[in-house]
């Protein structure tokens, strides 16, 4: 379905990170038992094993819950080390939000210690049709360090739209969100009122609308994240944060591309000048990427509002 797309997705995993320094994952503390590992707002790189995303997890007095396992078998290692500074608890349960990369590929390292490796149903079947075009641009990307990586799709498929689970004691509702990727799904906690939002929600960097992402989905799926009202929101890229921030960096943004970009399309206005009018906005130019993506981001959103 989507192996045209491979050579696009090569460019932009070849893309270097201004950040230069290898990166060492950290636990972040939201709340009791609960924490985020924030990922490098730079693209993919040797020194983050591919792993420029978020990760979370939850400390039960039966095992950790991680949230997303990386994108290779030296990024899951590296994201339990982070782990071990907190607890010597087990990883036993694996949950993915998404199917990109850094989301899932390094189940196969978790379950090979025990770890049960679950996920929303269509989320798993995605990382299935994407397992090959994964492995071979992050062969030659990351090369060597890539090495025993081997790439697991969730093996404990959860049924619906929307599901409620209980591990360790803890309450977890996956939703799709069917934003950034396909079978995109956010994690809720709703004892805790914290949200997991995969790459539903990006802060301190631009959301980045590839050729398969849906504005359409992530504005209807922004919306009803606003009305579930989170204290704290793990982002999919960028710093934890509250609601408004997410929705200053996130919500708006779709807003923008839905409702401007969307309705220009709609009306049947002409690309080039609908890009060129709305090149320049002052409330996201802070936004890390904002110079590389921002153009390519409305070409898309305009697209997609074409065609539907």
């Amino acid at each position: 379905m989507f192996r045209p797309l491979v050579l696009l997705a090569c460019t932009l995993f070849h893309l270097v990170s201004a950040q230069a320094a290898e990166f060492i994952p950290k636990a972040e503390q939201v709340a009791e038992n609960v924490y985020a590992i924030v990922g490098p707002l730079g693209q993919r790189s040797k020194d983050n094993e591919g792993s420029n995303a978020n990760f979370g997890f939850i400390v039960t007095t039966q095992g950790v819950i991680l949230i997303d396992s990386g994108a290779s078998k030296l990024g899951a290692e590296r994201i339990e080390s982070a782990i071990r500074t907190v607890t010597p608890q087990p990883v036993r349960w694996v949950i993915n939000t998404g199917s990109q990369d850094h989301r899932w590929l390094g189940n196969d390292y978790f379950a090979g210690q025990g770890a049960q490796i679950s996920a929303l149903k269509r989320t798993a079947a995605t990382q299935a049709e994407f397992a090959n075009q994964h492995m071979q641009m992050l062969t030659g990307f990351l090369g060597a360090r890539l090495d025993g990586t081997k790439p697991l799709p969730a093996t404990t498929l959860l049924e619906g739209n929307e599901t409620t689970i209980e591990l360790g004691g803890e309450t977890l509702t996956l939703r799709y969100t069917d934003a950034h990727f396909p079978g995109d799904a956010w994690i809720w906690l709703p004892k805790r009122n914290i949200m997991f939002t995969g790459d539903l929600v990006y802060v301190d960097r631009i959301l980045g609308v590839l050729p398969w992402s849906s504005v359409k989905n992530g504005q209807k799926a922004f919306h009803v994240l606003e009305a579930l009202n989170p204290k704290h929101i793990v982002p999919g890229h960028g710093s934890v944060c509250d609601l408004a921030k997410a929705k200053r960096d996130s919500g708006d943004y779709e807003d923008f591309l839905a409702d401007v970009i969307g309705k220009a399309a709609q009306d049947m206005e002409p690309l080039d000048a609908t890009l060129d009018k709305y090149a320049d906005l002052p409330q996201f130019k802070h936004l890390y990427n904002y110079s590389d993506l921002h153009r390519a981001n409305m070409n898309r959103a305009f697209v997609e509002f074409e065609s539907n």
